[in-house]
């Protein structure tokens, strides 16, 4: 066993917490170090985001290539995938380039915690090592949850084993309708995969508003994705070429054969395992996940816990925000997290986003507002571009025109969402937004009608 060193800030995970959380604290003076037990950069880069978004874009140019009668499906996805893992590698690369250059000591291995000031880290087939903290980060992450009637294995696949199929599948069955589900689900369909998705509850993507997501099934049943809501799965059966999946659905057994099943009905909070929380006296909640302070301090004063571990979306932004607010208060700053703007994106086709509080939330609160509406359909931008389904809704208080909330369904939601969510941020009326002048011909023009639009009904 080596001697002990000392480091002034420990992180446990590289996700896009992890090294952010390392890079800030590395940059506020810091003795840090990094631990990553599989690949630098997390399930995010590897695994997540970044993979899955290389592989949607890559069906995309399919979907447009395909109008054109250029397009393969089957060679197009082997190309996609060559494509998905030089983005993982440049991201991946990127991320330990980054954190060298900000002097963070980064450990390749497996930490358990044996004190609350003590970890020991577990390398495959080498001695163990033990690294001393002053202040400890907690980045673990999530993964994919395992259904027990539907176990991970074969034919049965999480996200993690979808996005790194050899070739594309002639069919597939989706279990959960939520983003990754319709994410995946579109992007396979793309591919031309004979695609059926099974949804629990009444619609997919739950969470958003009902007229939100109904340009999406439009868009879903378009590219021939069999959607079943209020299903309920009940189990399968494995054959060497298929997997018979049985559902209920009003009362009746059904079941519906393909080449693979992809489960995507949410992620587990990693703090179980050899991480040691017990050896620290830190239980986590019965979901999984560990409660935190404005600061993101836990229970023990030098212990802190960003990420897809505490209570919020499993969203990588959310992660990045909270790191620096971790890393920030063990500098001594009186930086807090505040949730009030954290943007929710759905990337697909139409894309999905939301920030803030939805008309439905304000009335359940008994919140007094204007809503402002504009459509992509009168947009000169959205017409050029042959993206014409969608609009963009604004909430605003009735009396003061604060925006409280907004949501965007249509092209380039995703980017367009980010004005919105410094609107909200700054505490920016909806007169500010209108009278702001935006390019022309934009989408973001889309953006100034709607808030002219809430400004003019109060």
């Amino acid at each position: 066993m080596n001697s002990l060193e000392v480091v002034d800030t420990l992180v446990i995970g590289s996700g896009p917490g992890g090294y952010v959380a390392a890079l800030r604290s590395s940059r506020l003076g810091m003795k840090t170090a990094i631990v990553e037990r599989k690949q630098i950069g997390g399930a995010c880069t590897h695994v997540g985001c970044i993979p899955s978004k290389a592989l949607i874009a890559e069906a995309e140019r399919l979907y447009l290539r395909r109008h054109w009668g250029a397009a393969d499906g089957a060679s197009s996805f082997q190309e996609a995938q060559l494509f998905k893992q030089s983005v993982v590698d440049k991201q991946s690369g990127g991320v330990r380039f980054l954190l060298k250059a900000a002097g963070v000591t980064v450990i390749e291995g497996e930490a358990s915690l044996i004190d609350a000031n003590t970890a020991e880290i577990h390398y495959a087939g080498q001695n163990e090592r033990r690294i001393g903290f002053k202040h400890l980060i907690l980045a673990t992450g999530s993964r994919p949850i395992e259904i027990s009637s539907l176990p991970f294995g074969g034919r049965i696949l999480s996200s993690t084993e979808a996005l790194s199929l050899p070739g594309i599948p002639e069919s597939l069955v989706v279990v959960g309708g939520g983003y990754i589900g319709v994410e995946l689900g579109q992007m396979f369909a793309r591919f031309e995969t004979k695609v059926t998705m099974l949804e629990g509850g009444e619609q997919i993507l739950p969470g958003f508003e009902a007229e939100l997501v109904a340009p999406v099934v439009r868009q879903l049943k378009k590219d021939g994705i069999t959607i079943l809501t209020e299903a309920k799965v009940t189990g399968a059966d494995q054959y060497m070429s298929h997997v018979d999946l049985h559902y209920m659905l009003q009362n009746e057994r059904h079941v519906v054969q393909a080449e693979y099943a992809l489960i995507t009905v949410g992620r587990k909070p990693n703090t179980d395992g050899t991480l040691g929380l017990e050896n620290i006296g830190l239980s986590p909640t019965p979901q999984g996940l560990i409660e935190i302070d404005k600061q993101c301090r836990t229970s023990i004063p030098h212990i802190y816990a960003i990420g897809d571990i505490v209570k919020g979306p499993a969203l990588a932004h959310k992660a990045s925000y909270e790191a620096k607010i971790a890393a920030e208060a063990i500098a001594g700053k009186a930086s807090v997290i505040d949730y009030k703007a954290i943007p929710l994106v759905v990337f697909s086709h139409p894309e999905v986003s939301s920030v803030g509080m939805s008309e439905t939330e304000c009335k359940q609160k008994s919140i007094p507002v204007v809503v402002g509406k504009s459509v992509f359909s009168i947009n000169g931008r959205a017409l050029a571009l042959k993206e014409t389904e969608g609009f963009v809704k604004i909430v605003a208080h009735a009396a003061s025109g604060l925006v409280l909330g907004a949501q965007i369904v249509g092209a380039e939601a995703s980017t367009l969402i980010s004005e919105l969510s410094l609107a909200i941020e700054m505490g920016a009326t909806v007169e500010d937004l209108a009278m702001t002048i935006h390019p022309h011909p934009t989408l973001g023009e889309i953006i100034m009608e709607a808030a002219e639009q809430a400004h003019r009904r109060m």
